[in-house]
C-alpha cells in the first residue's frame, strides 16, 4: 500500500513538474510583439528624443486599439543613445540583445549610422526617422535599413530654388557645423545654387562651418556679417542655431535667417528668445498641423490628450511612421522575420499608411515623394507656412 501512494506521489509531482514547465513557456502567437525605439532620450537633442518617444507611443495605442497586427498587439522598448555616436552603439547592442523583432531610430545622421551597421550585422531590420544624410543609403548598399524622412539633397534642392526663385536673393550664405547631416545639407544646397550661380542670377559669399557646442560664435558671425548676404542659410542644429541667430542680430545682422530641418523647435525659440526668434524661416517637411491624412487627425487628438502641445518638427512624427511601417510589414509578410519584414518593406507596402501619409520604400530603403514647405515662426512663436509677403 506504501508503496502505491509512493508510485501515486511520483506521478503527481512528475505532472506538476511538467504543467509548470508548460506555464514558463508562453505560447509566441499570443504573446506582444516587441519593438524598440532608439531615441536620444538625454544628451544634446533629448528634446527631440522626449518628443519620438512620445509619438511612438500615441501610434502604439493606435495600432493596439485597431487590434494589433497578426492577432497580436505591439509592445515598444525604448533604449537612449545618449545623442552620439559612442552610446549609440551600446544602445544598438541592447536592443539586439531584447530580442525585438525591428527597431525604429535614430535621430541625427552621425548618430544612427553606427547603430545600423550593427543592426544590419545582426539581421535586425532598422527604420530611421531623423537621418537625412545621403550616405546611409548610397554608399552602401543595406538590406535592413530604411528610412521614413527624407535625405538632404530634397532639402539642398528646395533651398536652392526658394532662394533665388521665391525670395530673389542675389547673395547667399550657408553655414554648416561639419557635422555629416548639417555639412550633407550644405554641400547639397551648393549644388542646387550652382545653375543659378551659371547663369549670373546668384553668387555665394559665405561657405563656412561653426564648432558645435561653443557659445560663442562672435568671430563666425562677424566674418558672415561683412560679407553683406540676402539670406543666411544655417544647416545644423538648435542648440547652436538659437545662440548664432540671437548674437547675430545682436552683432546687426539683419538679412533673413533659413534654418535647416534640425535647426528650428521650440527649444530654438527659447535659445535666442521669442523677439528674435520671430520671423525666422525653415525648410521643412510637412508639421503635423499641416497634414491631413486619416491617421493624423487620430494622432493630433491622442497626443493632445496625452501630452498637450504637438510635436514642434516633423521628427517625432517620422518615428511614428517607421512604427506603422514595420507593423503594415509584418502585417504584409505574415510574419515577424527579419528577412521577411524587410522584403514587404522594400516590394510590397502598397495600401499602408502612416502619420504622414502612404509609406513606400525605393530599394535602396529611401521613403518615397517626402514634400518640402518653408514655414516661419510667427509673432507669438508658432509654425505656419510662409507666404511672400
Amino acid at each position: 500500500m506504501r508503496k502505491s501512494v509512493a508510485v501515486l506521489l511520483v506521478c503527481v509531482l512528475c505532472m506538476a513538474v511538467f504543467l509548470t514547465g508548460c506555464k514558463q513557456k508562453p505560447d509566441e502567437t499570443v504573446q506582444p510583439i516587441k519593438i524598440a525605439l532608439q531615441a536620444p532620450i538625454t544628451g544634446d537633442y533629448a528634446y527631440e528624443g522626449q518628443m519620438a518617444k512620445q509619438s511612438v507611443e500615441v501610434a502604439a495605442e493606435l495600432i493596439n486599439k485597431a487590434g494589433g497586427v497578426l492577432g497580436r498587439q505591439i509592445e515598444v522598448t525604448v533604449v537612449d543613445d545618449g545623442s552620439n555616436p559612442k552610446d549609440s552603439a551600446l544602445a544598438a547592442q541592447k536592443a539586439v540583445s531584447l530580442g525585438v523583432v525591428a527597431v525604429i531610430g535614430s535621430y541625427g545622421s552621425s548618430v544612427t549610422e553606427p547603430a545600423i551597421d550593427i543592426y544590419e550585422k545582426n539581421s535586425l531590420v532598422a527604420v530611421g526617422y531623423g537621418c537625412t544624410a545621403l550616405r546611409l543609403t548610397l554608399d552602401k548598399q543595406r538590406m535592413f535599413f530604411f528610412r521614413t524622412c527624407g535625405r538632404d539633397d530634397a532639402q539642398g534642392l528646395f533651398f536652392g530654388k526658394f532662394a533665388v526663385e521665391t525670395m530673389g536673393a542675389k547673395r547667399i550664405a550657408i553655414m554648416h557645423d561639419n557635422s555629416t547631416f548639417a555639412k550633407g545639407v550644405a554641400d547639397e544646397a551648393q549644388k542646387a545654387l550652382q545653375p543659378y550661380i551659371d547663369a549670373g542670377k546668384c553668387t555665394i559669399v559665405y561657405f563656412d562651418a561653426i564648432t558645435p557646442k561653443e557659445k560663442d560664435f562672435s568671430a563666425a558671425v562677424t566674418k558672415l556679417r561683412n560679407t553683406n548676404p540676402d539670406v543666411w542659410y544655417f544647416t545644423g542644429y538648435y542648440p547652436e542655431g538659437g545662440l548664432l541667430i540671437r548674437q547675430a542680430r545682436d552683432a546687426g545682422l539683419t538679412c533673413p535667417f533659413i534654418g535647416g530641418n534640425a535647426a528650428i523647435n521650440d527649444d530654438f525659440i527659447k535659445i535666442a528668445g521669442l523677439d528674435v526668434a520671430a520671423g525666422a524661416l525653415m525648410t521643412q517637411e510637412p508639421l503635423i498641423t499641416d497634414i491631413t491624412t486619416a491617421i493624423s487627425e487620430q494622432f493630433r487628438t491622442l497626443y493632445k490628450e496625452k501630452f498637450g502641445d504637438l510635436p514642434s518638427t516633423p521628427w517625432p512624427v517620422y518615428a511614428a511612421d517607421g512604427l506603422y511601417a514595420i507593423v503594415g510589414a509584418i502585417g504584409k509578410a505574415g510574419s515577424t522575420d527579419s528577412t521577411a519584414i524587410a522584403n514587404a518593406l522594400r516590394t510590397n507596402m502598397t495600401g499602408v499608411e502612416g502619420v504622414t501619409g502612404p509609406t513606400l520604400f525605393t530599394d535602396r530603403g529611401d521613403r518615397k515623394d517626402v514634400p518640402y514647405l518653408m514655414y516661419e515662426v510667427t509673432a507669438d512663436g508658432k509654425y505656419v507656412v510662409y507666404k511672400k509677403p
